[in-house]
């Protein structure tokens, strides 16, 4: 596992980091945004590749780019695929599939600016670092890895596709090893501007820490987070054979569409129980079984409560299951929530230990206290953990891992 955050670069620091409570929400330092109502978000102060990208790519590319090509091959050191291991691979049956919601914004954003002065001013590299698929290519060029290599953008469902679809690929026989996740770096004026636009941003800028709190009556809105995450997904006899650190396995998931608004989830929370319903029949496991939720709820007035009924639709009244958000401290990380997300369940399987809902002060009236974590983390035995993510457009994406025995 590899991840990029506000709280943390490395999976440890920033697990541990989820567990004591802190918050990675602050005012935004990268540009002016006095003009803005929303000056918070989960911002990345200081950024370092680690020697993952060089000097020049480093300065050339978006930092949706560099934050995945970084957690790319964190994830890999994370997993023991050293220089030798890499010598002994069959890189035809390696792939990379990490997508992006947004993509390259400030390249993108860069050659317009250029553009208005003329065209011979723009970035001969704007188009390929403005895509979606560019860092999984450059993560496979840099790797030598041969197999399927693609990017899905499905909004703030991104990572959760990406994940599924590798792991399908696994399934199928087709590849061993596949890095998987998402990366995305919105905190930039046109980004901040669009969402404030969309009237989704939390405005509590006078206590950033407290602006995102998932489920609470005094939510706002989310906070809008940057950043990355990647697993690596191995063929079980294959990770074996190299002796490979197994943190837990992967089940399976499902994907549906509300078909209903572009940005507002179905009322009725139909398309999100159905993708949990589904996920659940796909990987064949009982909805008793499930004592972990890492739900989407992203601080808004609308999403946590749909959300949060179609899993007492699906679950009912389980007394050992437990529900929290990430998000309550990092923010929504858009393309790339997911996958730290998925980070965090598979970190959570680990350690026995699940972090903090912090700022669930005072919980809504439409949701049961009881199935939500507190503001302080506590111990679980987890047999099976879901993950939620949802996109505008109504994409919906649950996944599922258990521990490996």
């Amino acid at each position: 596992m590899g991840v990029v955050t506000s709280i943390g670069q490395d999976a440890d620091t920033f697990y541990n980091n989820l567990l004591d409570g802190v918050s990675g929400i602050s005012e935004i330092e990268a540009f002016d945004c006095s003009q803005f109502p929303t000056k918070i978000a989960g911002e990345i102060k200081s950024f370092s590749a680690d020697g993952c990208v060089s000097p020049k790519l480093f300065k050339r590319a978006d930092k949706s780019v560099l934050y995945l090509l970084t957690a790319g091959k964190k994830a890999l050191a994370d997993a023991g695929i050293t220089e030798q291991v890499m010598d002994v691979l069959d890189k035809t049956r390696c792939g990379v599939i990490i997508g992006s919601a947004l993509g390259g914004m400030k390249i993108f954003n860069d050659a317009i600016e250029a553009l208005r002065v003329s065209y011979k001013k723009m970035n001969p590299f704007c188009v390929p670092f403005a895509t979606t698929n560019v860092g999984s290519a450059i993560l496979a060029m840099d790797l030598g890895w041969m197999g399927p290599n693609y990017s899905i953008s499905s909004a703030c469902a991104t990572s959760n596709f990406c994940i599924l679809n590798s792991a399908n690929h696994i399934i199928r026989g087709e590849t061993d090893l596949m890095l998987c996740g998402g990366s995305d770096a919105a905190i930039i004026p046109i980004g901040l501007g669009g969402f404030v636009a969309c009237r989704t941003l939390s405005q509590r800028n006078d206590d950033p820490t407290k602006a995102s709190r998932p489920w609470d009556t005094d939510r706002d809105g989310f906070v809008l987070g940057e950043g990355a995450g990647v697993l690596l997904l191995e063929e079980l006899e294959h990770a074996k054979r190299r002796g490979a650190k197994i943190y837990s396995e992967f089940l399976g998931g499902s994907f549906t569409c509300d078909a209903y608004h572009m940005t507002d989830p179905h009322p009725d929370g139909m398309g999100i129980a159905l993708c949990i319903e589904q996920a659940l029949v796909q990987s064949g496991v009982s909805k008793e079984n499930v004592n972990y939720i890492n739900a989407h709820a992203t601080s808004t007035l609308r999403g946590d409560l749909t959300e949060f009924q179609a899993i007492v639709r699906c679950f009912g009244q389980n007394p050992e299951l437990r529900v929290n958000s990430t998000k309550s401290m990092i923010g929504h990380l858009l393309g790339a929530s997911g996958a730290v997300e998925a980070v965090a369940t598979i970190k959570a399987i680990q350690t026995g230990w699940v972090h903090p809902n912090i700022n669930l002060e005072n919980p809504d009236e439409a949701v049961d206290r009881d199935l939500l974590v507190g503001t302080k983390k506590e111990s679980l035995d987890i047999k099976v953990a879901l993950s939620n993510s949802f996109g505008f457009g109504g994409h919906n994406s649950s996944i599922l891992f258990a521990p490996y025995k």
